[in-house]
């Protein structure tokens, strides 16, 4: 039997679930014309070398079986009639595969490692995903507490200006009552009563 390779890459908003659908029905169609599957690797989304559809992305993935060749105008087919599939390409690795058991095995074990290393990438995404939204977060809170700072040290030197001005106007006001009261006791003093002896030499220097 023949070793072939497909590479299919599938539209990249499209979810995890839309792409396990396509490589479902790409297995089922390997099954059914009796072709073996040995792996599928699931290459991530990558940078297109051109535009297609207005995507500059693509999720890759590479699908590995061995068949006469019947099998790959079937799959082919079936991945141009599906929208959410951008492009594909199958070539031939391997004219004949002898040992179609070791090949098949050496097939599970990769596929099992790549599995093992994409959980481990995703668990590591996950706590740097998470690491990063815990340090916005204090950043926030860090962020909200010095605006806090901010505002009330601005309200108390307003406050404090306030009371200042409260007092310059009430000592304004003091000195101001304190003039008015002087002014007063000023104008009021008209000098001493005339004794009645005094009285009479006036009147006397009037009568004269």
């Amino acid at each position: 039997m023949r070793e072939y390779e497909l590479t299919i890459i599938i539209q990249p908003e499209i979810s995890e679930e839309g792409s396990a659908a396509i490589l479902e029905r790409m297995d089922g169609t390997l099954a059914d014309r009796g072709a073996i599957r040995l792996l599928c690797h699931d290459q991530g989304k990558r940078k297109l070398a051109y535009e297609i559809n207005k995507f500059h992305k693509g999720h890759y993935y590479l699908l590995s079986f061995l068949d006469e060749g019947q099998v790959v105008p079937e799959l082919e087919r079936s991945l141009r009639l599906d929208e959410s599939v951008l492009r594909f390409l199958t070539v031939k690795a391997s004219d004949k595969v002898l040992d179609i058991e070791a090949r098949t095995a050496e097939a599970k074990e990769k596929e099992l490692e790549l599995q093992k290393r994409a959980a481990d990438k995703a668990a590591r995404e996950a706590e740097e995903a998470k690491a990063r939204a815990e340090a916005e977060e204090r950043a926030a809170v860090e962020a909200a507490a010095a605006k806090a700072a901010a505002a009330a040290a601005a309200a108390a030197e307003v406050s404090d200006a306030t009371e200042e001005a409260t007092e310059e106007a009430d000592e304004s006001t003091a000195d101001e009552a304190v003039a008015a009261d002087a002014g007063d006791e000023t104008s009021g003093d008209e000098g001493p009563a005339e004794t009645p002896e005094e009285a009479a030499a006036d009147d006397e220097g009037d009568k004269s």
